[in-house]
């Protein structure tokens, strides 16, 4: 009967974790949309960051810096936490919010009524974007 016990302990972890990730998955893929980018984008490892990268007018490898171990991807994933709030015109102190809470303030991000205001870290790019609303963020050009 014990052993039940646990099984079931563990199915109710699972279950609790599974909604958390789902969670998490629905609000990346809801700021990756409004950003003009794919949902699915948001899903896969590495591209995900690469994409990010470009999204906030940043290089794409920007992304991949996140990966290298030790302090060094610490300092690039919050520099590119930054980008990321300056890009939905918010400030530093929501960027403190996306390290410290990010369970709270991604959701705000992807649901809330934030809106994408351009590659942030490209400063032609951002002003060209809020002029024209488009860009093409793979050439680096205006759409008309």
């Amino acid at each position: 009967m014990a052993g039940f016990g646990i099984f079931f302990a563990l199915l109710i972890w699972f279950f609790f974790f599974f909604g958390i990730l789902l969670f998490f998955i629905v609000a990346n893929w809801k700021i990756y949309k409004k950003m003009g980018l794919e949902g699915w984008e948001s899903l896969v490892p590495f591209y995900n960051l690469w994409v990010l990268a470009k999204a906030v007018g940043k290089p794409p490898y920007w992304g991949l810096l996140c990966c290298i171990p030790f302090f060094i991807g610490i300092i690039w994933a919050i520099w590119l936490c930054n980008m990321l709030s300056k890009s939905f015109g918010k400030d530093e102190g929501f960027t403190v919010g996306l390290i410290f809470l990010p369970f709270i303030f991604i959701p705000i991000l992807g649901s809330g009524n934030a809106k994408y205001l351009g590659p942030y870290g490209d400063p032609v790019a951002f002003r060209a974007y809020n002029e024209n609303k488009k860009f093409d963020f793979e050439n680096n050009n205006l759409i008309n």
